[in-house]
């Protein structure tokens, strides 16, 4: 479903991303590690368009995305969760789900989809005319997640939806990805420093380091591989 091929791109005068090649099958959940500076953002941030990449190939269902502005990605059925969850904190979570749902035209189908969201996070149900500033970093997290859905996206790219989060807020959003892939068939590409949860959870992995793909295989290898097992998963 996505495939990088010799995929280059940067900052200024460096380069974060060196050549990389990965792949991305639908109906999977596959998960990018990686030590912090790795290029893991930067490859997502490329990928959906908030980057341009300065050399290679995005290929999402056979069509090259690279150069394409981040509305026309959406538009295509590929949706992006960043780090940090980057929530509108002064719009309601009501707000910030119409927010997700900018390129549709249909009220009827918003409001499907609002419903579809509220069945997934109950909570935000809850809280919907409250300010999204005011949610605890779960619901946030939530919140970023219910926000990508509302577009129908087919293809969901994840950077760190743990991060910053008690361990059962962890545990319960690691369950919501598996449901959102199994129950809706969502394609995911996960980045995550939870190494050890993010590979339980994903059918196959690639570990990028200082730009490159260094590691790759199906997330049960992975686990067992000892340089993985000793940069990233404690030993």
């Amino acid at each position: 479903m996505l495939e990088l091929k010799n995929l280059t791109a940067g900052y200024g005068a460096i380069n974060a991303l060196h050549g990389i090649s990965l792949s991305v099958a639908a109906g999977r959940i596959v998960t990018l590690i990686g030590s912090n500076g790795a290029g893991k953002t930067t490859t997502l941030k490329t990928i959906s368009g908030l980057l341009p990449p300065r050399s290679g190939e995005i290929l999402y269902q056979g069509q090259n995305l690279a150069g394409l502005p981040p509305h026309e990605i959406v538009r295509r059925g590929l949706a992006h969760v960043p780090e940090g969850r980057m929530i509108f904190a002064n719009l309601t979570v009501w707000e910030n789900l119409e927010m997700g749902a900018y390129l549709l035209r249909d009220r009827k189908q918003i409001r499907r989809e609002q419903e579809a969201v509220y069945a997934a996070f109950p909570r935000l149900r809850e809280r919907a005319g409250q300010v999204a500033g005011t949610l605890s970093g779960g619901e946030q997290q939530m919140l970023a997640i219910g926000r990508a859905l509302m577009g129908r996206p087919q293809f969901l790219v994840l950077d760190e939806p743990s991060l910053g989060l008690a361990p059962l807020l962890v545990a319960a959003i690691f369950a919501k990805i598996v449901e959102l892939n199994r129950e809706r068939g969502l394609t995911i590409l996960l980045v995550e420093q939870n190494a050890n949860r993010a590979l339980e959870i994903s059918h196959a992995g690639f570990v990028l380091e200082t730009g490159r793909i260094t590691v790759q295989g199906d997330s049960a290898s992975l686990r067992q591989n000892p340089q993985v097992r000793s940069a990233y998963l404690g030993g």
